[in-house]
């Protein structure tokens, strides 16, 4: 598949045209960022792994009967994915109490959730992605109830999947960042899973550690986020294939380049 001009750049991937106009094809990158990207370096190899790890995840919600956007994986980076409309909402699904809610509430850090929460957060770098109630959802329009109520039945479908699949590998899934996009068939708009599942956008502790495995690292100036990210990614077991992880260079990805401001 041909790949034609840029469309979008995120702050961790690129989204690129195609020759058709229902698909698209998602370029995940190596900078990581944090705090409305206000903190950025890159880190070599993370866009390999996230994409390895968001396809892995994509697929086996697929199977479960959570549709996505995800087509198939190009090669180490790419994704061939369906040309959604976006919902601004990031949708922040919560097991364990801690980062941002633990500071606005107060609430002790680590502290198991009796029901898993949802957060809405209108998605604007510029306005730091603020946190909004479902209200706001309805009032300015960004979705219908229909729709939302849509996305909280697959959300709580996919949290009691990934929690079960993470606990099967020794990994407690703390809380994780969803996002969803309109796609039009036969005229009507359906909501589908979208973006990516991965280190990036989820909390993951281990089990018996509580070692932080995801951007946390990088957040939290912990380093080794490279090789915590490839630990999530061999406990899946999808680090199988010799070329990729030749490609990526496991042993030496710690190593890690700040850009020039």
């Amino acid at each position: 598949m041909k790949k034609g001009k840029k469309i979008y750049e995120g702050k961790a991937k690129i989204i690129y045209s195609t020759s058709d106009k229902n698909l698209v094809i998602q370029y995940f990158k190596d900078d990581a960022t944090a705090f409305n990207n206000k903190k950025k370096t890159t880190i070599e190899g993370k866009g390999v792994l996230n994409n390895r790890i968001s396809e892995h995840i994509l697929s086996n919600l697929s199977q479960i009967g959570i549709k996505n956007h995800l087509v198939k994986r190009l090669n180490m980076r790419e994704q061939v994915i369906k040309f959604v409309e976006i919902i601004p909402i990031e949708f922040i699904v919560r097991n364990v109490a801690t980062g941002s809610l633990t500071k606005r509430l107060g609430i002790e850090d680590g502290t198991v959730l009796k029901e898993p929460l949802i957060e809405y957060c209108l998605k604007d770098d510029k306005l730091g992605d603020p946190l909004i109630a479902e209200e706001h959802i309805y009032a300015f329009e960004w979705a219908n109830k229909k729709e939302i109520e849509k996305v909280k039945k697959m959300i709580f479908r996919i949290n009691d999947f990934m929690i079960g699949m993470f606990r099967g590998i020794g990994i407690k899934l703390i809380d994780f960042k969803l996002e969803f996009g309109r796609l039009k068939i036969n005229g009507k708009n359906e909501v589908i899973l979208a973006d990516e599942i991965s280190p990036d956008t989820c909390r993951l502790w281990d089990s018996i550690t509580d070692k932080k495995l995801d951007k946390d690292r990088f957040r939290k100036d912990l380093g080794d986020l490279i090789p915590a990210y490839t630990e999530v990614a061999k406990r899946l077991g999808i680090l199988h294939e010799q070329s990729n992880v030749s490609a990526v260079n496991v042993t030496k990805l710690s190593s890690v380049k700040k850009k020039s401001k």
